[in-house]
């Protein structure tokens, strides 16, 4: 039976998204459930593939939180049929040992997924990224990005703390230009390189340790501006 944080004194806003978190590991959801609660989410939670089936028969959910590892169905193979019958996004939750869980993940069209053990923080960004992508603004394009403190104002390419102007070089501001235009998209390094020469893509690397010095409250771990394995760089914006 499905568990739920639907709450009888809900004083979440009624456009507030839900979320179905599907996870065997009953510590997990209850870690999960009242996480994504207190950050403004809707959350139900389900042990198995069956009990979220169960849940999605009588509810409509803005994403679901996937755990790929689970006694009987898979988390992949639920993930699949999701992917084959309707458009909720799909986030995938695999230990970091897990590699082909992933591909296969990102090759049946999941979302994005995360390795356990995880930073809250950082599932809580990307969960928010899935959401913007998936809803079309009907307003003008975004010109500004926040970063925990920092701001940046993309067109005219500045980046603010607070009323503090932090200096950017030309190469800095083209980068994070780039990234704050495709928030959320992971970004080849030679789509970040301005020279086709495999040196000047490994400079890449050093220029962005750089920009994280200037956006990361701790460089050597960074939430907003990280790293994709074998594909590039991804910036993850609030």
């Amino acid at each position: 039976m499905n568990d739920s944080l639907a709450r009888k004194a809900d004083p979440l806003p009624d456009d507030a998204h839900h979320i179905l978190v599907v996870d065997d590991d009953q510590k997990i959801r209850d870690l999960l459930g009242r996480y994504l609660f207190e950050h403004g989410f809707r959350v139900t939670t389900a042990a198995d593939a069956g009990n979220a089936r169960s849940a999605m028969r009588g509810l409509a959910f803005d994403l679901v939180l996937l755990d790929v590892m689970m006694p009987g169905e898979s988390g992949l193979s639920l993930a699949q049929e999701l992917k084959s019958i309707s458009r909720v996004p799909v986030c995938l939750l695999t230990a970091r040992a897990e590699t082909e869980h992933r591909i296969e993940g990102l090759e049946i069209g999941v979302d994005d997924y995360v390795t356990k053990p995880f930073e809250p923080r950082e599932l809580l960004l990307r969960l928010r990224n899935i959401l913007r992508r998936g809803r079309p603004g009907p307003h003008a394009p975004v010109d500004e990005v926040r970063m925990g403190p920092f701001v940046f104002y993309i067109s005219r390419g500045e980046l603010k703390r607070e009323d503090e102007s932090i200096k950017l070089t030309e190469r800095e501001r083209d980068l994070l230009r780039q990234f704050a235009q495709r928030r959320g998209m992971p970004i080849p390094r030679h789509e970040l390189s301005n020279d086709e020469s495999t040196g000047s893509e490994r400079a890449i690397d050093v220029q962005i340790n750089r920009l994280r010095r200037k956006i990361e409250s701790d460089p050597s771990n960074p939430i907003y501006l990280q790293t994709v394995r074998g594909k590039g760089y991804i910036l993850y914006t609030d």
